[in-house]
């Protein structure tokens, strides 16, 4: 029963969209009919500015604590675990929203920085770093995705089997939900950070 109640509310917390709940309270839009149509912090940032874009960012992330820490309370280890991988499900793709969400990236820091500060906070550093040199968004996440799985080798040494499997899961369903993105980025036609903001 435990299980049950850990998904339906770590999924239904990420089916939040701070992104779509914030462009109707402040400007009376839906984000995802504007910009690239995501709703996530990058186009809130695009779309509403600055301040919108970072609490959607904020926001975002204390999802995926929140959810972690309800998980532990409800199931232990495991638990957070499993509220992790669900709640970033119900960000990328939220039931209110017809399934149309986020790309879960800012939800993961989250997460991750719950489970395990050390592998969080490489992704966060190595995200932030490509963003400042290349100014593509787009590429830290990606990058930053990939910091994830490859950090629990190189940081810890014990390894959870569970533990490993959940962050290689999240690790690649950013990066699959960046398709466009990388598309883009190949073609020469992502906008760069500064770019219609």
């Amino acid at each position: 029963m435990k299980i049950i109640i850990t998904v339906i509310l770590s999924y239904l917390l990420g089916c939040f969209s701070s992104a779509y709940f914030l462009g109707k309270v402040t400007k009376n839009i839906d984000i995802r009919e504007y910009g690239s149509g995501n709703a996530g912090a990058t186009n809130a940032l695009r779309v509403m500015g600055k301040k919108i874009g970072a609490l959607t960012f904020l926001l975002d992330i204390l999802k995926g604590i929140i959810a972690v820490i309800i998980g532990h309370y409800l199931l232990g280890f495991d638990g957070k675990l499993l509220a992790g991988v669900f709640v970033v499900l119900g960000h990328n793709f939220p039931v209110f929203l017809n399934f149309k969400g986020g790309k879960g990236v800012a939800t993961s820091l989250g997460v991750l920085m719950i489970l395990d500060w050390k592998i969080g906070l490489s992704c966060l550093v190595v995200g932030v770093t490509v963003i400042m040199i290349t100014k593509y968004v787009s590429l830290g996440s990606i990058f930053a995705s990939i910091t994830a799985p490859i950090s629990i080798i190189v940081l810890l040494d014990n390894i959870d089997r569970n533990f490993y499997f959940t962050i290689w899961f999240l690790g690649i369903l950013s990066v699959i939900r960046h398709k466009s993105n990388i598309h883009r980025l190949l073609r020469g036609e992502e906008n760069r950070l500064g770019k219609n903001i």
